[in-house]
């Protein structure tokens, strides 16, 4: 019987017995459990040398890392991955940088990753590969002799040729994410940006074969949409848990009438800033909601070694402070910005709490907070989503209120609109969201992606 093999940047720790993360975790995780296999990526640690760790087992699931030099961390990871490759994938060029050695750098790690990864690997094994770190892995385990059956799950958007090909080295990244046998994309946009990439400036051809499928340099690569989802059932369960929902009341019990909530990870890409403004911009339009309205900002710190993330930390704080200064009474404060992380045990039932929820990256792969958001309210009385036209979810969460995160007077409107809107109208669009996030849950992302890079 075949065995899952799943290669990611991180490897999630587990415990036996112990409720995982969420997400692609939770999705990984019960992959693995249920073939049994192994989770490869890198352990979190820099050291001396780039060098493998002891495997870990925990029940049927095998855990091997890998930890990183400091040359290897800053030219992969810091440099290429989130320097280079993560700006171009979002759109925000205008962020990105690139130098050939950290693209070399991004390419050795790779070489690092198969070559540890190789003599691993039994030979009917599926090996699924995850995310923008490790577009060149394929290519370089088949360097090593490996003949499996490799796919790839890109978390993030993939953007228009034309953004791609500002990257220097894209033709290469290209030809390396063709050695996979299968490509999965979030969303169909993605997907059609990558083959019109492939046939239009790498030289594939797609005529005469499935849709979705195309061969290059003598390959053929199939490609697929798959896009992730949540555990319906298990969110509106943690948010509704009497001992979960104990600090969530504790918090709102200090907050005002309404709650606007929104969680991001402190990234560019989420449109925090465009949020602030757009915040304040319904503060100026609707004074009727002063006193009432608390906008509730959590935004756990990311890459804090980065000068672009540390710059934008800087940028929210001196933001959340103005806009409380202006609009602040006695007894209320407009603006709650929480620069740290929460378990989930208490956001879930914290998104229960809330009105309205904002999610508004300026781009993004999908977006699992709008959806554990949606799943986390009570049917009867269900908060609003609103939900921007770039964020990947937005292909399926047409029932939330669709928003351009550039546009101030519009997403200012939406808040309006979402704390006024009946009971009923609320309901209707809620419903229309559970019933897509039931037929496209996290199980079914896992299972169909698994299906056909064995189908082949």
């Amino acid at each position: 019987m075949s065995r899952l093999v799943v290669v990611s940047n991180r490897v999630a720790p587990i415990q036996e017995g112990e409720a995982t993360a969420g997400g692609l975790a939770a999705g990984v995780l019960d992959a693995l459990k249920q073939k049994g296999g192994l989770w490869f990526g890198w352990s979190g640690e820099v050291t001396a040398t780039s060098e493998p760790t002891p495997e870990h087992t925990v029940g049927p699931i095998t855990l091997f890392t890998i930890n990183l030099s400091r040359q290897d961390y800053d030219q992969f990871y810091r440099g290429f991955a989130n320097g280079t490759l993560w700006p171009a994938l979002h759109y925000q060029i205008g962020l990105g940088r690139f130098e050939w050695p950290e693209f070399e750098g991004y390419r050795r790690v790779n070489d690092l990753f198969a070559r540890a990864l190789t003599p691993l690997v039994r030979p009917d094994d599926l090996v699924w590969v995850h995310d923008y770190h490790l577009l060149c892995l394929a290519d370089s385990l088949r360097a090593n002799g490996l003949r499996n059956r490799i796919g790839l799950f890109l978390h993030t958007p993939f953007p228009a040729p034309g953004v791609f090909m500002t990257i220097p080295s894209h033709a290469a990244l290209i030809k390396a994410m063709c050695a996979y046998d299968l490509l999965g994309f979030q969303t169909e946009q993605d997907r059609t940006a990558f083959l019109d990439y492939v046939t239009r400036h790498a030289g594939g051809s797609a005529d005469g074969l499935a849709d979705g499928t195309v061969t290059i340099d003598g390959r053929v690569v199939r490609t697929g949409v798959y896009p992730i989802g949540v555990h319906v059932e298990e969110v509106r369960s943690q948010a509704e848990t009497p001992i979960n929902r104990r600090q969530a009341t504790r918090m709102r019990a200090n907050l005002m009438e309404r709650l606007i909530i929104s969680v991001d990870r402190l990234d560019y890409s989420k449109g925090l800033p465009q949020r602030f403004a757009a915040f304040e911009r319904f503060l100026a339009d609707y004074p009727a909601q002063h006193g009432l309205v608390t906008f509730m900002q959590i935004a756990p710190p990311s890459r804090s070694d980065i000068e672009t993330y540390q710059r934008i930390r800087r940028e929210l704080e001196a933001e959340a402070g103005r806009i409380n200064g202006r609009f602040a009474e006695v007894d209320w404060v407009p603006l709650r910005y929480l620069n740290r992380s929460f378990a989930r045990n208490v956001l879930m039932p914290l998104y229960a709490e809330a009105q309205a929820c904002l999610v508004t990256p300026l781009r993004d792969g999908m977006n699992l907070v709008a959806k554990e958001f949606a799943a986390a309210q009570d049917p009867e009385e269900p908060g609003v989503l609103i939900l921007s036209e770039f964020a990947g979810a937005a292909r399926e969460l047409d029932a939330a209120l669709l928003v351009n995160p550039y546009d101030e007077r519009g997403m200012a409107q939406a808040m309006d609109r979402a704390l006024s809107m009946p009971v009923e109208e609320r309901q209707d669009r809620h419903q229309a969201m559970l019933a897509v996030m039931r037929r496209n849950s996290l199980e079914r992302w896992r299972d169909r992606f698994v299906a056909d890079l064995q189908a082949g």
